[in-house]
């Protein structure tokens, strides 16, 4: 706050730096804000990341476990035993191209969808734009997932080097296909959180209905493989084109229909805008509630 002289007058006036006022309109969402509250950001960001490891004894190395040990896992049931096809890719790299894009995917859900939940006391204390916390949480899985990202890159290379794979210029497009793993797993995070707020049950839902999703999104199979009458099922889901580009681009195999990639672009956007009006609108009211 500071005071402004009216040289007219001879009176003073007291000028805010910020007025919190009730939203009026639906998309009213302020999203200025979040540049005001960058460092926040950044503060949350540091907090994910030292709060979640600072007790374990191998600490960050668990962002290469987890996708080494679901990698062999896959390799064994579904390469070895069940003698699934992968187009003649190589079983490491080609599962674990499905692992790494499915965690970051999956990570940026399943903690959005609890985002009103597991920081209701610090939204009860403190004024800050709600959206930081979710934004925050796609930003710390995004440092997890680069560090996978350089591990799926270092066994890329191997394969790369002795000829099992043969990239093409469509792994240009995996920047965008990021971009959408994000929009997606934040969108129908923030549809999920807002609707838990009143309807509790659904939080046990979405900890196995994440699992299940992974099974009609080809992670452990190719989507060459689906029987042409639940393809089409299987394309309806956004995460099947952007992990079929994914291993096109960069493995060589796999699906990559323009029109499959447009329709994931909208659908992302679709969840994505509704997510953020529906977050917005229930963080109102949101501690009457929890």
């Amino acid at each position: 706050m500071s005071l402004v002289n009216n040289t007219e007058s001879g009176l003073q006036f007291e000028e805010w730096d910020m007025v919190i006022e009730p939203k009026k309109k639906l998309l009213d969402l302020h999203l200025y804000d979040l540049w005001h509250y960058r460092d926040l950001l950044v503060l949350f960001v540091k907090r994910d990341f030292i709060s979640f490891y600072k007790q374990t004894v191998f600490g960050p190395i668990w962002f290469f476990i987890q996708p080494i040990f679901q990698t062999i896992v896959f390799t064994l049931l579904f390469g070895r035993i069940a003698n699934l096809s992968v187009d003649g890719l190589p079983h490491i790299v080609f599962y674990l191209s499905g692992v790494v894009c499915w965690g970051y995917f999956s990570d940026t859900l399943s903690k959005t969808s609890t985002v009103f939940r597991d920081n209701s006391q610090l939204f009860g204390k403190v004024y800050f734009p709600r959206l930081i916390m979710p934004l925050s949480i796609v930003v710390s899985n995004l440092v997890k997932f680069g560090v996978q990202f350089a591990l799926f890159i270092t066994v890329f290379i191997y394969y790369l080097s002795i000829g099992r794979i043969h990239p093409n210029i469509y792994l240009l497009f995996f920047p965008l296909l990021l971009l959408l793993m994000a929009a997606l797993g934040l969108g129908l995070g923030m549809i999920i959180s807002a609707m838990t707020n009143k309807y509790r049950d659904l939080s046990f839902i979405v900890s196995f209905g994440v699992q299940l999703w992974m099974y009609v999104t080809p992670i452990v199979y190719p989507l060459s493989l689906a029987p042409a009458k639940y393809k089409r099922i299987l394309e309806l889901n956004p995460m099947t084109t952007i992990v079929e580009w994914t291993r096109y681009g960069f493995l060589g195999k796999g699906s990559h229909d323009w029109m499959q990639l447009l329709y994931c672009c909208a659908v992302t956007a679709v969840l994505f805008v509704g997510g953020i009006i529906i977050f917005n609108k229930v963080e109102k009211n949101f501690i009457d509630t929890i």
